[in-house]
């Protein structure tokens, strides 16, 4: 039998009180935030956005309030969690994590259309500029929900297995087998969501757990690195490598994501009821390619460039001249 990691990482940085304090998960969205600034504010001065660099700060902020919070939170909400409208104040609890990046993706596309209508400022060159960035916040967002021990994978016994005490949540039966062994050792344990915090603290809790928790890949990190590092690593090179209409990266993104999206459910507990014979993930995943391939079809049949690109360009070639 295989020692198989299991997972004890606290979602808080540090504790003010009890439960009270910083959140890795708050921390995630915070450093995309601010790495999405510094890379778009490096594009905008490389004339490969149209918006001025001095309204990338604006721009970047409208992104994280309307687009990926308000949007991934109403995403999750309406895609995977209707129980929520029950009890609306736990739509607005986005610290405990639960949130969709198709819904977030969404929210982008029209919080770019309604900027880019505002400013008088082309839609695709906004988009093609934003969706680099978008893979460095998919990092460290499913960074998070590794930390937070969610979104965990299916049953494996692959080498690199873990064992998350969250499934405690989804599955009765073991959270059952969990509360009878854990009462044993602290009449205290009494619910799935005590024993799962317990385990951080007291190794009796951990060692009883290590025969009743399933090894599951541990699928967020496939999600970090394919989303995240591999498609920024695309995005990146097609940017500032080669020359492309504008429509052509935002269309490239919703491919390429859709794509890893689709496979990587595979090693991912379904969250939600399944469509069909697909995750949730996986259905929403088959509109991105379409509407990917639409901006690319689209882009290729109007071309238009970054008005200030070649501006900038000139301007480099004249100041190395002088």
């Amino acid at each position: 039998m295989l020692a198989y990691y299991l997972h004890n990482l606290d979602p808080i940085i540090f504790r003010i009180y009890d439960k009270v304090g910083p959140r890795w998960y708050g921390l995630a969205y915070v450093l995309a935030f601010v790495v999405s600034y510094l890379l778009f504010l490096w594009l905008a001065k490389r004339g490969y956005a149209d918006l001025p660099p001095q309204r990338v700060g604006d721009f970047i902020t409208g992104c994280a309030l309307f687009g990926v919070i308000i949007g991934g939170r109403l995403g999750y909400v309406f895609f995977y969690k209707l129980e929520m409208l029950r009890e609306p104040l736990s739509i607005l609890r986005v610290w405990e994590g639960g949130m969709s990046s198709h819904g977030g993706m969404l929210g982008l596309l029209l919080f770019t259309l309604y900027y880019a209508h505002r400013h008088k400022i082309s839609w695709t060159n906004l988009g093609d500029n934003l969706v680099v960035t978008a893979p460095i916040g998919l990092f460290f967002g499913r960074c998070a929900n590794f930390i937070n021990g969610e979104l965990y994978g299916r049953i494996t016994n692959v080498p690199w297995a873990m064992q998350f005490p969250k499934e405690l949540l989804d599955h009765p039966q073991e959270a059952e087998r969990a509360v009878a062994a854990s009462a044993q050792i602290n009449p205290a344990l009494t619910t799935p969501e005590a024993i799962a915090g317990a385990v951080r603290n007291q190794p009796r809790v951990a060692t009883a757990l290590r025969s009743i928790l399933s090894p599951r890949h541990p699928s967020q990190l496939y999600e970090a690195f394919f989303e995240g590092i591999v498609l920024f690593a695309i995005l990146w090179f097609v940017r500032t490598r080669t020359r492309q209409p504008n429509g052509v990266l935002t269309g490239l993104f919703f491919i390429c994501y859709a794509i890893f999206r689709i496979v990587i459910e595979n090693f991912r507990e379904p969250d939600a009821e399944l469509i069909g014979p697909f995750t949730r993930g996986q259905f929403f995943s088959f509109f991105l390619i379409a509407i990917g391939i639409a901006f690319i079809a689209v882009a290729k049949m109007h071309p238009t460039f970054p008005k200030r690109q070649e501006t900038t360009s000139n301007l480099h070639r004249s100041s190395n001249v002088q």
